[in-house]
């Protein structure tokens, strides 16, 4: 597995596959950041390495009416982070075409929610190709979605060369010593919308 520090990105167009899939609120506001903290290590070396960072990723369930935008998000990473992060309104196309062509060396951009295409998460190969050609490196940085067959997860690793960033590096070492070298007593504790996906009904 490749990993972040395995590349080199001084003026290289980076895509960064982050899951900003962050709760709001009624008013319409993100009430839990944690998310988009933890991958602020992984955006904050592509910037001090000079990368032109393009971060991508989805938010809410449209194909089933949860129809969220990222602006919020581009608006808490560039306080988070000190500096403008623009928003995209799209992932694809000419608009976000045109915000990359402008870009300099140590900027990012947030690219829109990328499940506003139906082609995301039918893995469709002619949208992993649009997503790739954005970019010249792919990081993924996006553990908990990960196991998803979703066109900027699987199918855009086709086309660019890939790595991990150092939020997924660190999930992965600590389930990895989990499972060799487990310090015992041991205490699972599973939870989260989608209990059933997680656990057998028959335990």
């Amino acid at each position: 597995m490749n990993k972040l520090k395995d590349f080199k990105f001084q003026d290289k167009r980076v895509i960064l596959r982050a899951n900003f899939d962050v709760p709001f609120d009624e008013k319409g506001e993100i009430f839990d950041d944690f998310r988009i903290r933890k991958a602020l290590p992984s955006i904050k070396y592509l910037l001090e390495h000079e990368a032109k960072v393009i971060i991508i990723s989805h938010i809410g369930r449209p194909l089933e009416g949860i129809r969220l935008s990222l602006e919020p998000v581009a608006a808490r990473l560039s306080k988070l982070l000190g500096q403008e992060i623009k928003f995209v309104k799209d992932c694809v196309g000419r608009q976000a075409e045109r915000a990359i062509k402008i870009m300099k060396p140590g900027e990012a951009i947030l690219l829109e929610n990328l499940r506003f295409h139906s082609e995301e998460q039918s893995n469709d190969e002619a949208f992993a190709k649009k997503l790739a050609n954005l970019g010249e490196i792919y990081i993924n940085d996006a553990f908990s979605n990960c196991h998803r067959e979703h066109a900027s997860v699987a199918g855009i690793t086709n086309h660019l060369p890939s790595g991990a960033g150092l939020l997924l590096e660190e999930e992965i070492k600590i389930l990895s010593s989990l499972i060799k070298k487990p310090k015992r007593p041991i205490v699972l504790v599973l939870g989260g919308a989608k209990i059933d996906t997680k656990i057998s009904k028959h335990c």
